[in-house]
Parts: C-alpha cells; sequence; structure tokens
C-alpha cells in the first residue's frame, strides 16, 4: 500500500475536490464537455493548479464526473427500491435514469476521442446499477405494473431510447412528460 492517491485527502483538499465535481457536472451538463478547464477551475473559486492536482487531465475530470453521477444513480435507485412499493419504485427509478442521464452521450464521446474507455471505468457503477434495475423489474412485474415479457435488454434499450428522446424535447416539460406517459403505457401488461 504505497502512493498519495490511496491516502485519505485533507479536509480541505476533498472540499476542493467536491467543489470541482459539483461544479463541472453542473457545466460540463449545461454548457457541454467542450468549456476549458480553467473556467471551471474558476467557476470552484480555485486556480488550476488545484483542479490539475486533482484531475492531470480534463478526460480525468470527465471521467470523474460520470462516475459521481453512475454512482449518485446507483445509491438512490438503492433508496427508491428500500423505501417504495415496487410498481412506484420502478418508474421513479425509470425517471431517475432519465433525468440524471443528460448529456452523457457527448461525456462518453469527448473520451472515446481522447482514447479513455469509458466503459472499463463506469463498469462497477453500471454493474450496480444494471442489478438494481434488474430487481425493480422484476418487483414491478410480480406487482402486475409492468408486462412479463419485457426483459432487462429491452429494458435498457426503452432507457436509451428515452434519453435520447428527451435530449431531442430540450426543456419542454409537458412534451417531456408525455413521453414518459407514452413509454410507461407501453410498458403496463395488456
Amino acid at each position: 500500500m504505497s502512493g498519495a492517491q490511496e491516502r485519505p485527502l485533507r479536509a480541505d483538499a476533498a472540499r476542493n475536490r467536491a467543489r470541482l465535481l459539483d461544479v463541472a457536472t453542473e457545466v460540463f451538463t449545461t454548457r457541454g464537455v467542450g468549456v476549458p478547464t480553467e473556467e471551471i477551475a474558476r467557476a470552484a473559486g480555485v486556480g488550476v493548479g488545484t483542479l490539475f492536482r486533482h484531475f492531470p487531465t480534463k478526460e480525468a475530470l470527465l471521467e470523474a464526473v460520470m462516475v459521481r453521477r453512475l454512482e449518485a444513480i446507483a445509491a438512490r435507485t438503492a433508496r427508491l427500491a428500500a423505501g417504495s412499493e415496487p410498481a412506484e419504485a420502478f418508474l421513479a427509478c425509470f425517471r431517475l435514469v432519465i433525468d440524471r442521464s443528460a448529456g452523457r452521450n457527448e461525456f462518453a464521446q469527448a473520451l472515446a476521442a481522447a482514447g479513455v474507455d469509458a466503459h472499463a471505468a463506469l463498469q462497477e457503477s453500471s454493474t450496480a446499477i444494471r442489478a438494481q434495475l434488474a430487481e425493480l423489474l422484476t418487483g414491478a412485474q410480480q406487482a402486475g405494473a409492468v408486462r412479463p415479457d419485457l426483459g432487462l435488454p429491452e429494458l435498457i434499450a426503452l432507457m436509451v431510447g428515452t434519453t435520447t428522446a428527451m435530449e431531442h424535447l430540450g426543456a419542454d416539460p409537458v412534451a417531456r412528460e408525455r413521453i414518459f406517459e407514452v413509454v410507461f403505457d407501453g410498458m403496463r401488461p395488456r
């Protein structure tokens, strides 16, 4: 066990890292991944040297933002599964994944262009989310709220398609809700 990465961060360094991730998540999601790292550092109230101590490249920052987003989805999904009835938890999780996936393709494309394997970096969080989705799907099916012939691969394909549809719609809340209603109607038993 060696190296600075294995030691816990000092409190101020941990705060700076968390602040950088918060700001980067907001900026990259709302303005795109083309925003320079200098702007991220400035918006976070730290110097660019501090940013590069935590994230040596812009790609490392993008990867950390993606991992953090997936970990947040996994944690929220686990809370939904534990605290709601099966059908409600399933539909809330579906919405959560769609809402939190904004900009994900742009992040993945930027990482791929830089030669970073985003799938490998996100493997652990993705596996946890897939397992939770499978559990929620089974629970909703057993409760009679979701058609029994819907499998996990189809569910994930529906989520990817719905995320793309939402990106095309933009911020129109009425249209977004209509898309959710159509998808949810399609998942109900006949």
